[in-house]
């Protein structure tokens, strides 16, 4: 699989139900990751594949059979897959201010998120730029 490849699934296993806003907004953590090289990866694939850090990639996430198996025949890969190529080749702009984590409204917060601000608000998902080291960074976005 190449860079954009692993970054569409990633995004499309991610966020497919927010559609191109969400897939997008996801893309762009996996760009603002791999743009700060640490222990979660030093590229986009290394990013995206790093374990517990993309849910859809674990082994028992119920997305990650799809994940695999996704073409562009779908609609939404096919969307996730265009946008992740803007990523790869520096073209696909930061509608997050810069987030490296996020997580879903729709669940209980993880503790890495205690004390820290959101800086978007996309779909149902709250972004936040945490850094490399667990610190947050940068000021929030309103």
């Amino acid at each position: 699989m190449t860079p954009a490849d692993i970054a569409a699934r990633t995004a499309w296993g991610e966020a497919r139900g927010e559609g191109p806003d969400g897939m997008h907004a996801v893309l762009n953590v996996i760009g603002n990751r791999a743009a700060q090289p640490s222990w979660w990866g030093h590229d986009i694939p290394g990013v995206c594949q790093r374990p517990w850090q993309f849910s859809c990639w674990n082994a028992d996430d119920p997305n990650h059979e799809k994940l695999l198996s996704v073409t562009e025949q779908n609609p939404q890969f096919s969307i996730a897959l265009s946008l992740a190529e803007l990523l790869v080749n520096g073209k696909l702009p930061d509608i997050t201010h810069g987030a490296d984590h996020y997580y879903s409204v729709h669940i209980t917060p993880p503790q890495w998120a205690n004390c820290q601000r959101p800086i978007a608000h996309i779909g149902s998902h709250l972004f936040f730029r945490i850094g490399p080291y667990g610190r947050a960074t940068g000021e929030v976005m309103t």
